[in-house]
C-alpha cells in the first residue's frame, strides 16, 4: 500500500508532535497523505484529563471540542509548513491500542512517539507501542525524543536493517532498501552470528547467505550503497549498538536464529526502549 496514507497517533504531547515532524518529512519523499490520530478514550466515567484541557465529567462536550481543535490546529500547522502535503487530522473513541491497530489496516505506515499523554499514556515499551508494534496492519515506527523533544536520529548516517534469513527479515529489508534508496542514505545490513568451535570459519557461508538475498535489491536500486556486517553476540546490542548512527533502524516482525522472538520477545522491546534512532517494525500484511 505504498499511496497509503501515513497516521499518526496524535495526543499534542512533545513526544507526539516530534512523531509527526517525522512522518511528514516521510511524507515529503514519498508523496503519502498524512493523517493525525487522536484516540479519545475516557478514563473514568467522573472524569478525564487532556493535553491542555481541564478535567471533564463524562460526557463532556466541551473536553471533546478542546481535543478536535487541538487536532485541527496541529493538521492546519503541519499542512502550512509542507504546503505539498494533503494532512488532515481525526478524532476516534476508543482504548488507543485497539484503534490504532485497526486504523492500521488501511494505512500505509503508522508513526507513533514513543510515549505519550493522555489518550496514549504510558507508550513507552510495555504497553501501546509494543501492543501496536505486534498487531499492527502495515510497518510501526516509533519515534524515540532526545533532550529538548528533538529525534534522535543522525540525519546523513545509515538506514540499518537486521537480517537473518526468515521471511519477515526478507520483508524489512525491502523496506529499509526503499527507504534508504529514496533518501538517498548508505544501507546497514547486519546479521548477528554466534561462533561455533571453528571460530570466524563460518563468516564466510554467512556472509554469502546475506549477499543472496541482497541482490535483487541492489538490481532494483543499483546507486544504493550497502554494507554488509556480521556481529557475535546479542542480535538486540548489535541492533541498539547500530542506532547510534543511523537514522532509523528496521527490524521484522519476528524472526529466527540470531533475530528470534523479534515481535513480542526481548529484542523488539529493547529496541522501542533503547534505540538511539527511530525504531520501524515491518511485518507482512
Amino acid at each position: 500500500m505504498r499511496d497509503a496514507e501515513i497516521l499518526v497517533g496524535y495526543d499534542g504531547s512533545t513526544d507526539a508532535s516530534v512523531a509527526l515532524d517525522w512522518a511528514l518529512d516521510e511524507a515529503e519523499q514519498s508523496g503519502q497523505p498524512v493523517r493525525l490520530a487522536y484516540v479519545f478514550e475516557w478514563l473514568t466515567v467522573a472524569g478525564w484529563v487532556g493535553p491542555g484541557v481541564a478535567p471533564g465529567v463524562w460526557p463532556d462536550d466541551t473536553a471533546r471540542r478542546q481535543v478536535e481543535q487541538l487536532v485541527r490546529d496541529a493538521a492546519a500547522q503541519a499542512a502550512a509548513a509542507h504546503p505539498g502535503l494533503a494532512v488532515t487530522g481525526e478524532v476516534y473513541d476508543g482504548p488507543p491500542a485497539l484503534v490504532l491497530q485497526e486504523r492500521s489496516a488501511e494505512a500505509g505506515l503508522l508513526v507513533l512517539g514513543s510515549r505519550g499523554h493522555g489518550g496514549f499514556g504510558g507508550l513507552l515499551a510495555g504497553s501501546t507501542a509494543v501492543a501496536v508494534a505486534a498487531h499492527g496492519h502495515c510497518p510501526v515506527v516509533v519515534v524515540r525524543g532526545g533532550a529538548g523533544g528533538a529525534p534522535t536520529d543522525a540525519s546523513g548516517g545509515p538506514v540499518v536493517v537486521g537480517v537473518d534469513g526468515s521471511e519477515p527479515s526478507l520483508v524489512a529489508l525491502g523496506f529499509a532498501a526503499e527507504r534508504a534508496a529514496r533518501r538517498r542514505a548508505p544501507l546497514r545490513v547486519l546479521r548477528a552470528w554466534t561462533p561455533g568451535p571453528g571460530g570466524a570459519a563460518g563468516v564466510p557461508d554467512e556472509r554469502a547467505a546475506v549477499e543472496e538475498t541482497l541482490e535483487p535489491w541492489r538490481r532494483t536500486y543499483p546507486e544504493l550503497a550497502v554494507t554488509v556486517d556480521l556481529v557475535p553476540g546479542s542480535p538486540a546490542a548489535m541492533l541498539i549498538e547500530a542506532s547510534r548512527d543511523a537514522r532509523l533502524v528496521v527490524a521484522g516482525s519476528r524472526g529466527r536464529g540470531g533475530l528470534a522472538g523479534m515481535l513480542l520477545g526481548s529484542v523488539s522491546q529493547q529496541l522501542i526502549q533503547h534505540a538511539h534512532c527511530p525504531v520501524a517494525v515491518v511485518r507482512e500484511r
